[in-house]
């Protein structure tokens, strides 16, 4: 299936969830705690978006905030006019505002360079068993992600196992290292 195709279908899937939420995540949780963070310092995630039915990250920062003292984090702050974004540290007195997309953000705070990130928490709907994924279908992370390092770890978070194939992945495209999944943990 095309990405349009497969983002429709499993924005669908995911909306049909709204009970199983809590429990889904709960799970997911449990997979992500089977992983180990050792040479992680610096974690770039997002704010999980309720019209979308995200998984709930917040429950995955918290941990690794739990497991790793001295963690940064940092938020996305998105340019729509430019399709990009930038990563912002974010500290205990951050102030954050959700923007016209339903996204939210640090309204201010310190840029980090895409170099300095360690971990990334990749938004998606579905992603394919080469570790492609579809996202919103503007192309933020995949820009983003090419300006990390290449050793950067890349995470994906999905109600859902992986589709044997996305027939339209591109060059620029930037495959996930992991998508922890309720049941399972797919490496890439």
């Amino acid at each position: 299936m095309t990405k349009q195709a497969l983002r429709a279908l499993y924005r669908d899937k995911r909306n049909a969830l709204a009970h199983d939420k809590l429990k889904l995540d709960d799970l997911l949780l449990i997979q992500f705690q089977q992983l180990s963070f050792e040479n992680v310092d610096v974690l770039l995630t997002y704010w999980p978006m309720a019209n979308q039915a995200e998984p709930n990250t917040h429950l995955f920062s918290g941990y690794l905030r739990h497991m790793i003292p001295n963690l940064q984090m940092a938020y996305p702050v998105s340019d729509f006019s430019a399709f990009s974004m930038h990563a912002t540290l974010i500290t205990p007195d951050t102030v954050y505002h959700t923007n016209r997309y339903g996204i939210t953000e640090p309204k201010e705070g310190e840029p980090i360079a895409n170099e300095q990130i360690d971990l990334v928490f990749v938004p998606m709907l579905i992603c394919d068993e080469q570790g492609f994924r579809v996202g919103y279908g503007k192309g933020f992370y995949d820009r983003f992600l090419a300006g990390c390092r290449e050793d950067v770890l890349k995470i994906g978070f999905s109600y859902f196992e992986p589709v044997k194939n996305i027939d339209d992945t591109q060059a620029f495209d930037v495959p996930l290292d992991y998508c922890i999944t309720p049941y399972e943990i797919y490496e890439f």
